[in-house]
């Protein structure tokens, strides 16, 4: 297993650092391919909880960073084949995510996750598969509970075996996804493509071009109250009344030159460009929007983004081995904003979900230059350092194009800047066992989404809302037992300026600085095939995330549990995985109560789910034939599948399904 969000490119068990990788196969067996939280359940430290929503994406944290986000992916970076999905002001989605064509995902946490600049309280670093020989076409399905439909189309293969000057490979892949919903009002369907094509310049280059189109359509069934999820799980009072709904077009392209300049340097460049379209009507009454200084209840963005990232690796001998990778990130986005009123006047009477008037207009634009730089020096046999730097620089520019009487300017501008450290030592008690010792320094700038609104009635942009800066100290141990690895991680983060709610009100919300959070915990995680064919997978985390000061106002929060993190996250799962004939698995997941607002006065309550699954690979010629079929949520538990951190009305709950059933079909055929 060779770490890709690592430079150097080290193994999962040489690498200083809390990784773990998750293969593409791993994710296509008997799953239905349509969310993350299917396959990352085995990963410490990563809370993944669908919300059956989505149009609000996965709602992903590691180690307590982006627990709080309320749609997206908040405070953690990541990237597709080196191509951010997380733009520079450290919003991001997992909708462009492909898992059809995934080759592997690489799940950084703790201090390194810094090197990677803005918003970095872990990484998640996505590689798509790279095409070879010989030429392989693949068609699948899947059908599941509540109307699901999930189909796609995979082409992959090479010319030469990728070494020769000419020699191309290529990888292509489509899939569809349709959705009644478990709930009311939260059907969806999505259209993924992904493409990569490389090309073998000589023998020391080669260039590869990067395609990725996403496009969505959702409802949204919005949070319930705890009294409306014990009545009716599955209902949506207001998203019916205000048709709430949102539409997501991205497309993006990348090109990545690779030059080996001698036997010890590396050269590589990537380049990429893209644009997203977000079209969001919200569940808003009118009262509110009639406030000459409210944005409306549909939001309309318009984003361009690019970027470069060059970077040099060069390995050398001074007395000791030594290796330096050092480059310089740059990334910027425009975004056009627009509110409008979600309702139009028939005969008098305001009819929601219609696009009304302009109630907001603006020019947004963020932009980023980090140059970093990663060492490692094996000081002797055992012993090794890897230490690195990271000088990140944001530049935020507003510009209000919506101004009238009683809506003043809002137009403004702010910079952060920040020095990254992080460094780690690493011992090898044996071949097999290693420890390490590492710390380092990260900071999580406010999101454009953050800024928005001042406390109140008050015009204008956020521009008190600080970064916030996290300190992480961790020591960690990972032993290599036969077929399998157990890994163990003990870590503590002191943050500065928390970024929490400060005040939530029709559909105005608005964030202020927290003072100091702790978060500190340990994780365990064993992988671990063993008698031929069997696969045994555990992971288990411990998390003790509070206040160090109060949040709360007149209510003293100090000493309170951060909401949206649960303090114990359990998995564990075992299957009979034979190359061909039957199969079959199950897998438990368990999840511990989660404070759903600052106070604490709402939690999600803690639950246990059982999955199983049973299916038949069999070899037809050069054709191969997948059948399977799972049953998730076996036990038919009530639970919510995840929570709406502060939620101003108290509807923090998003209800998760109870027993569903699904089969899928794959077919492949080599052409040999």
């Amino acid at each position: 297993m060779v770490v890709t969000a690592t430079p150097g490119g080290l193994s999962e068990l040489d690498t200083p650092a809390a990784v773990s990788v998750v293969h593409g196969d791993e994710m296509r067996h008997a799953a239905p391919l349509v969310n993350l939280s299917e396959s990352l359940g085995a990963v410490p430290g990563l809370q993944v909880q669908n919300r059956q929503n989505y149009a609000q994406d996965l709602q992903l944290s590691i180690r307590g960073f982006g627990s709080r986000s309320t749609f997206g992916v908040r405070g953690l970076r990541l990237y597709v084949d080196g191509i951010p999905a997380t733009m520079p002001d450290g919003q991001g989605q997992t909708s462009n995510i492909d898992i059809n064509s995934v080759e592997s995902i690489d799940v950084l946490r703790g201090p390194f996750s810094a090197l990677y600049g803005n918003a970095s309280g872990g990484v998640l670093n996505v590689t798509t598969e790279t095409g070879r020989q010989p030429p392989t076409i693949e068609a699948s399905s899947w059908y599941g509970s509540y109307g699901s439909w999930r189909y796609g189309l995979k082409a992959t293969g090479a010319t030469g075996d990728g070494t020769q000057a000419g020699d191309v490979d290529y990888a292509v892949s489509t899939t569809r996804f349709t959705t009644h919903g478990y709930r009311d009002h939260s059907g969806a369907r999505k259209n993924l493509a992904n493409a990569k094509l490389g090309v073998r310049l000589d023998d020391a280059s080669k260039l590869t071009l990067l395609f990725n189109s996403v496009d969505i359509k959702a409802d949204d069934p919005g949070g319930l109250t705890k009294e409306e999820w014990r009545a009716d799980p599955r209902q949506s009072p207001r998203a019916e009344q205000y048709n709430t709904r949102k539409t997501i077009k991205q497309t993006q392209a990348g090109l990545r030159y690779e030059r080996a300049l001698t036997a010890n340097d590396d050269f590589s460049l990537m380049a990429y460009a893209g644009e997203r379209e977000t079209t969001q009507y919200q569940s808003i009454p009118q009262a509110p929007q009639l406030r000459p200084t409210h944005a409306g209840g549909v939001i309309s963005l318009s984003r361009h983004y690019q970027g470069v990232d060059t970077r040099w690796t060069h390995r050398d001998e001074w007395l000791i081995p030594v290796s330096f990778t050092t480059g310089i990130n740059y990334e910027t986005m425009t975004e056009n904003r627009k509110g409008y009123e979600n309702f139009v006047y028939q005969n008098g009477v305001p009819q929601f979900g219609e696009k009304g008037n302009l109630r907001r207009n603006e020019r947004n634009l963020m932009w980023n230059v980090d140059p970093y730089l990663q060492t490692s020096w094996q000081l002797t046999d055992k012993l090794s350092l890897d230490a690195g730097v990271r000088y990140s620089s944001i530049w935020l520019d507003s510009n209000d194009k919506y101004v009238t009487a009683q809506n003043g300017d809002a137009s403004g501008e702010a910079s952060y800047h920040k020095w990254l450290p992080a460094g780690s030592l690493k011992y090898a008690v044996t071949d097999a066992w290693n420890v390490y010792l590492a710390a380092g320094r990260g900071f999580e700038t406010p999101t454009l989404t953050e800024l928005s609104y001042r406390a109140g009635t008050q015009d204008g942009l956020n521009l008190e809302l600080q970064p916030a800066t996290s300190d992480t100290v961790e020591i960690g141990s990972k032993t290599r037992i036969g077929n399998g690895l157990f890994t163990a991680a003990l870590f503590q983060t002191d943050t500065d300026n928390e970024i929490v709610s400060d005040s939530s009100s029709g559909g105005r919300a608005s964030y202020k600085n927290a003072g100091k959070t702790r978060r500190q915990g340990v994780e365990l995680g064993l992988d671990q095939q063993f008698a031929d064919a069997w696969r045994l997978k555990m992971a288990w985390t411990y998390i003790d995330a509070t206040y160090r000061s109060n949040v709360c106002g007149d209510t003293d929060c100090n000493g309170n549990r951060m909401p949206g993190i649960a303090r114990n996250m359990g998995y564990a799962s075992l299957g009979w995985e034979p190359e061909q004939g039957w199969y079959a698995g199950g897998d438990v997941r368990y999840l511990s109560d989660i404070m759903a607002d600052d106070e604490n006065t709402a939690k999600a309550p803690t639950w246990t789910v059982v999955g199983l699954n049973t299916g038949y690979k069999w070899q037809i010629g050069q054709g191969s034939v997948d059948l399977f079929t799972r049953v998730d949520n076996l036990f038919d538990r009530e639970y919510a599948g995840s929570v709406i951190v502060n939620e101003s009305y108290g509807r923090y709950f998003e209800p998760a399904p109870g027993r569903n059933y699904s089969v899928g079909l794959s077919f492949g055929y080599s052409f040999q």
